[in-house]
């Protein structure tokens, strides 16, 4: 069952520095998968890839699989499997396998592949990246429908009248969404089956400008296959950290994000240096990091879906060892206490509540205090110095101070 209001969770590539215990930093990933489940945020897709030395996940189900054991009720999906890097009818088998093992709560995402060192070493063209995912897709859902047979030939894979062993546990299908940056083709393969949209380029510049114009363009085309869109199934991943106060906050991921920017999108992946003298900082400025105290953050958020014109369904943190491990979970943690509530609907009531008792305080507390003081003479005892402003919490002086002696 959805939570009510908004879902929050994490895009986990993951981006460990080089240097690193690999063998801890994949445990540390799945312990820190426990630890978000226990806070309280809904999902976690975790990312596929092959080379460059950072992201050093390679299968994502293994991950999954590893935690949904230790976890209650966290979604877990791939984020995101690289389709053109296998066949789509073992991707669809073993999602469905997942899609049981997990009682539903495995999720896929699909992209072409994101690390051209990838597709390099497995033979594949990054020119024909983004039509292969797009041809696996079709095969996948063609399959999950589980109507008929599937007997389809292309230029990279071929299936002869291939069904599921397997029907989905989930109904229809489990969860599934495309990957998307800045560019139409993200929006328009989610909005050809009417899949859910995992725009990771939100938190690039211009990001925020462009996250409107990517929607219409997913429900234009959904609508021209006889398919709708749900807001509720479109993620906007940005990079996040919380603090206590906006200084400390960047305090704590400054000099981790300059060694991720500098060795691995610049020195491993050939990106160009930035411009910027602080790039951390203008990206703050520009709202595609959100980066500060609790606040902060939430305004950063809402900025988003003001700017989304009609809202989306969940903000997934772009996960990464800026900070060190505890400021990270103290981070998740200040998140999920302070930051979550505000876009659930679970703080309206809470505060209603505390508004009606403060205006109605004098007069439904305060006979408590002549109350209390009844009960001990009626016994024939003296009231205890101090005892009705104990009993209600300490607050009876300011509302009977005359007649109620405080200690």
């Amino acid at each position: 069952m959805a939570r009510r209001g908004m879902n929050f969770g994490i895009f986990l590539a993951p981006f460990h520095r080089v240097g690193d215990n690999p063998s801890l930093a994949i445990s540390r990933d799945v312990e820190m998968l426990e630890w978000l489940d226990y806070l309280g945020y809904d999902e976690a897709w975790i990312g596929e890839h092959h080379s460059a030395g950072w992201e050093i996940i390679a299968s994502p189900e293994l991950v999954i699989a590893a935690a949904a054991e230790r976890t209650k009720r966290i979604k877990l999906g791939s984020g995101v499997t690289s389709l053109p890097y296998h066949h789509p009818y073992m991707v669809a088998q073993r999602f469905v396998q997942l899609d049981h093992m997990t009682r539903g709560r495995a999720m896929l995402g699909c992209g072409p592949g994101a690390l051209v060192s990838d597709a390099y070493m497995l033979g594949i063209e990054p020119s024909t990246q983004r039509r292969r995912m797009d041809e696996s897709l079709d095969a996948i859902m063609a399959l999950l429908r589980c109507e008929e047979p599937v007997t389809l030939k292309t230029d990279w894979f071929e299936m002869r009248e291939a069904r599921l062993h397997l029907a989905p546990y989930s109904d229809p299908h489990f969860d599934i969404a495309v990957a998307s940056t800045l560019t139409p083709a993200g929006p328009i393969s989610a909005g050809k089956h009417g899949l859910g949209i995992l725009s990771l380029g939100a938190g690039l510049p211009g990001g925020p400008e462009a996250i409107a114009g990517q929607w219409r363009i997913a429900e234009e085309t959904a609508a021209k296959h006889g398919k709708t869109m749900n807001r509720r199934d479109w993620r906007l991943v940005m990079t996040m950290h919380v603090a206590e106060d906006d200084e400390q906050a960047l305090r704590q991921v400054k000099a981790g994000e300059r060694i991720e920017t500098v060795t691995y999108f610049e020195e491993a992946l050939g990106r160009p240096p930035g411009r910027a003298q602080d790039p951390l900082t203008e990206g703050v400025k520009a709202g595609v990091t959100l980066v500060g105290s609790p606040d902060t953050v939430a305004k950063g958020i809402q900025n988003l879906v003001d700017r989304s014109d009609g809202g989306f369904g969940g903000v997934m943190f772009r996960a990464n060892d800026w900070a060190s491990r505890e400021d990270t979970w103290r981070s998740y943690e200040l998140f999920a206490r302070y930051v979550m509530p505000r876009f659930q609907g679970s703080l309206e009531t809470v505060r209603a509540s505390y508004e009606w008792a403060k205006a109605n305080s004098g007069s439904i507390f305060g006979p408590n205090v002549a109350a209390l003081r009844k009960a001990f003479t009626d016994a024939g005892k003296p009231v205890p110095e101090g005892y009705a402003d104990r009993a209600l919490g300490g607050n009876a002086g300011g509302r009977d101070a005359a007649a109620t002696p405080t200690g």
